[in-house]
């Protein structure tokens, strides 16, 4: 894992990233000077790219969204590591008895980026941005400076408010990222490593990424992948659509890798942000279980293991490898060994799957699994209750 790029955690979000910037490669094809054939130029080549309809799709997208970004700059005072004290009567008596003073302070500073949803002042950003800041400085595009206010953030799935004091501001328009196909364009503003405004394009990679995938289990997000160029400072940034629409919200990469950059769906942003906004917290359903997704490999490993505390017959679904004690799981009867087959009808065969369906849900609904146990199926009703704070690498 990179660096956390704000308060340098060890973290691989978005401000958890160290990537270089990417080199540009230029191609070009070399004709002996005798051949008949001709070189296209710019001015023969077709005008308008395929499915944009305008050669400068780029730029108008920058234009429409351009505005409404914003550098979040934050920072906050923590104790510096207690010095060593000798309390050796020698070393006392040369250099006097050891001080008892508090250890001084010190203040750790981060930048990252964010995007205007409503023209009062409430910014979407990521909430490793901000967390732990005293001080959040939000800087609009045309220079203004704002205190900022956090409304709230969820580490959960990386998502925080800020709200500064500050009217008819530009917003970003939101698109659907429900929609997403893998190919399409994609276009990233932010302030990587602290150059303002940056522009970076590509496409979409991949939708659905887990967040085991990403290297980041404890998070709840089917990430946008995504392989225009994202470095530290674009965190909580905008991803953007060929129509200038935002359809996520960049937060992370692989470190040592190039091209492989993470977003958070924008519906999942906005679904979060709207708790947050509402009730300054989010409550996830919580059923308290650790899991596998099963495969033949996967149970004949786990049969062959001398300690293992289950055996399993089945080679498809998600294995309960665990149950939390005093968990909603452990009050409705389910047990370790048992193979989750569907939940509330919908067939499941990979963990990230259950994860996605318990995000879902609501905390008191009622989830209806539909599980395997030593070669039997039955029905077990579960109520998530709310995630609890310890728990957050728990499902």
């Amino acid at each position: 894992m990179a660096t956390h790029p704000v308060f340098n955690r060890s973290i691989t979000c978005l401000s958890f990233m160290a990537l270089g910037a990417a080199a540009t490669l230029f191609t070009g094809q070399f004709l002996p000077s005798r051949s008949g054939l001709v070189q296209p130029s710019v001015a023969q080549l077709s005008a308008p790219i395929t499915g944009t309809g305008d050669i400068n799709f780029i730029a108008q997208a920058v234009e429409k969204v351009g505005p409404s970004v914003v550098r979040i700059d934050s920072s906050r005072t923590v104790q510096a590591r207690t010095p060593r004290v000798f309390n050796d009567p020698f070393f006392q008596e040369f250099f006097g008895a050891p001080r008892q003073n508090q250890p001084p302070t010190r203040v750790e500073r981060g930048t990252g980026s964010g995007f205007i949803i409503s023209s009062d002042g409430v910014i979407l950003t990521n909430a490793h941005v901000i967390d732990g800041a005293d001080r959040v400085t939000v800087t609009l595009k045309d220079g203004r400076n704002y205190e900022g206010k956090v409304l709230g953030q969820d580490t959960v799935t990386d998502v925080a408010v800020v709200k500064i004091e500050a009217e008819n501001l530009p917003i970003s328009r939101i698109g659907d990222s429900d929609q997403l196909r893998p190919g399409e364009w994609a276009i990233a503003i932010g302030n990587p490593l602290g150059l303002d405004n940056t522009v970076t394009a590509g496409i979409i990679s991949a939708t659905g990424r887990s967040s085991g995938d990403v290297g980041v289990p404890d998070k709840r997000v089917g990430f946008i992948q995504t392989d225009a160029a994202i470095n530290p400072g674009n965190s909580g940034g905008p991803l953007l659509n060929q129509q200038g629409e935002v359809i996520g919200m960049n937060t992370a990469i692989i470190g040592g890798a190039q091209g492989l950059g993470f977003a958070i769906p924008i519906k999942t942003a906005q679904r979060i942000a709207n708790q947050l906004i509402a009730n300054g917290k989010v409550e996830h359903p919580f059923l308290g279980i650790r899991m596998a997704s099963l495969t033949p490999e996967v149970r004949d490993q786990i049969n062959s293991a001398p300690n293992s505390p289950v055996r399993v017959q089945d080679d498809k679904g998600v294995l309960i490898f665990q149950v939390i004690p005093n968990s909603p799981a452990a009050r409705s009867g389910l047990q370790a060994g048992d193979v989750i087959q569907s939940i509330n009808g919908q067939s499941v065969t990979k963990a990230d799957q259950v994860q996605q369906v318990v995000e879902n849900s609501s905390v008191g609904s009622t989830l209806e699994l539909n599980v395997r146990r030593q070669g039997q199926s039955m029905s077990i009703a579960v109520q998530p209750a709310p995630l609890p704070t310890q728990a957050s690498r728990q499902r």
